[in-house]
């Protein structure tokens, strides 16, 4: 076996720290800067808010003009004596070697090493539930088998897991011995709890709970469980002749079943936690203003905050420099200083640099799509993908991506997401190329406008759509009307 030496040449593409962490900025929602900056505040001493220029610390919810958050200089006085320092003395050690100074692939850290955000506490669905178990007379054995069904339970409030498992799961954690025939006479005790349709093992149980705690409140209500307990398959097929021959129902107490049942709540344990997702509104990241015909950007203040150098560091740096003893503690105070001096200095062009790139592809979909912004018809969209905005606005299509998907942008006929301009084409008999949202909405309008005692087939919607023009085949009507979340003709029948 012999050794041997090559050369090998690579091409390699690496992101810089710089763009990593500018990626990181683009991701961050409008809502979630300010903390994102409340951290660099309290992590690097070296920077600071402009008190001067804003009297509150990011400011209200309003608008900055481009031309006010792009031409104000966050950094005024940045480029001061610090940067011409010479630290040639500091840098070098008493050997002569060049000292251990952070370099900025040190200072920040690779894409792993993500910031954690503080989560708001609140009451979940889960503890809802474990609060009620203290009205229920329990042993310390009973008790925790009760705790053990809770935490089984899902976040929309059913028991999904098999009581042979969850049998299982106390034998093994709580070193329980426990039979299926007590595990199921909690679970019926825990069915009781609030919201109505906990703890069920499938919608139609869930359904059933729901309706045998309304028993009382008329005839319809008992012919619901009825329905449900023996015709559950045949109800959601909309099987409604089917049912109404074998009970002998004429088309008024069918439909008296059918408004009980939709008012139930599928998903109990869904709408806990909610009262407090009003606090998470959204938060444009853009302001469009019609101006006499004449579209006017705005960027939301709150992405750019007014940050500068510390001028005690800038002072510290300056009175160091000027010094004559260069000892061991002053270098390494000198080289702490400047640190965190080009760390403020970087994060500073980082905002900066985030805030254009916003304000460039903003531009770039303002002016692919003028016509919707100007008219708020979606028919009026133009195809328009990734690659087109990147073009426009000399970006990577990864970057335009990041941006697309989590900012948005409010107009006068409402607050969009970026992502919601973008579409692919598709072409009419005149070969024209128009946006495949457009051919959503016909769809979508005339879905709304159809007779829903005989709705329209997939083969019929195609059928109109190309005689309005459009090229379309009937398996893409049929890929659009589910994106659209509507169901098929059967299901959309009423009587």
């Amino acid at each position: 076996m012999s050794l041997s030496q090559s050369l090998q040449q690579k091409l390699l593409q690496k992101l810089s720290p710089q763009q990593i962490q500018l990626m990181k900025l683009l991701q961050i929602p409008t809502a979630n800067l300010e903390e994102r900056v409340k951290e660099e505040l309290e992590e690097n001493p070296a920077l600071e808010m402009d008190e001067e220029g804003s009297d509150d610390e990011f400011g209200e919810d309003s608008q900055d003009s481009i031309d006010d958050s792009m031409d104000d200089e966050p950094m005024d006085g940045s480029e001061d004596d610090y940067e011409n320092a010479d630290m040639t003395e500091y840098i070098v050690d008493d050997d002569g070697e060049i000292a251990d100074y952070k370099t900025r692939d040190d200072n920040y850290p690779e894409m792993d090493d993500q910031k954690v955000m503080p989560i708001r506490v609140e009451t979940t669905f889960h503890d809802l539930v474990v609060d009620q178990l203290g009205m229920l007379e329990l042993d310390e054995r009973r008790f925790k088998i009760a705790e053990q069904i809770v935490g089984s339970l899902d976040d929309d409030g059913y028991l999904r897991r098999e009581l042979s498992s969850i049998a299982d799961d106390l034998a093994f954690r709580q070193s329980m011995v426990v039979e299926e025939k007590e595990i199921e006479e909690l679970l019926e005790q825990i069915q009781q709890f609030d919201p109505a349709g906990i703890c069920a093992r499938n919608l139609q149980e869930c359904l059933l709970l729901q309706l045998k705690r309304k028993l009382g409140e008329g005839k319809s209500v008992a012919l619901a469980i009825q329905i449900l307990s023996k015709y559950f398959e045949e109800f959601t097929k909309k099987h409604y002749e089917k049912i109404q021959h074998n009970l002998n129902l004429n088309d008024q107490q069918i439909k008296e079943v059918i408004n009980q049942i939709i008012k139930l709540n599928p998903k109990p344990g869904g709408n806990i936690g909610e009262i407090n997702k009003a606090e998470s509104y959204i938060i444009p990241d853009f302001y469009i203003i019609n101006n006499n015909g004449r579209l006017e950007l705005s960027l939301n203040a709150r992405n750019a905050p007014d940050l500068r150098i510390s001028e005690g560091y800038r002072d510290m740096l300056k009175d160091y420099e000027k010094g004559s003893k260069k000892d061991k503690r002053q270098k390494e105070a000198v080289l702490f200083i400047k640190q965190k001096i080009d760390s403020a200095k970087w994060f500073i062009d980082m905002i900066k640099q985030r805030q254009e790139t916003l304000i460039n592809t903003m531009s770039a979909i303002i002016s692919h799509q003028e016509e919707f912004f100007l008219t708020g018809d979606e028919t009026n969209m133009r195809p328009m993908i990734l690659k087109d905005i990147a073009e426009i606005t000399g970006l990577d299509i990864s970057t335009v991506s990041r941006v697309a998907n989590s900012k948005f942008v409010q107009t006068e006929f409402g607050t969009y997401r970026l992502k919601f301009f973008f579409s692919e084409s598709l072409s009419t008999d005149s070969g024209e190329e128009v946006s495949t949202r457009e051919v959503k909405k016909i769809l979508n309008d005339i879905i709304e406008g159809e007779d829903k005692r005989k709705p329209l087939s997939d083969e019929i919607l195609t059928d109109m759509l190309q005689g309005k023009g459009y090229n379309i085949a009937r398996r893409t009507v049929a890929k659009y009307r589910e994106q659209l979340n509507v169901p098929v003709a059967r299901l959309r029948k009423e009587l």
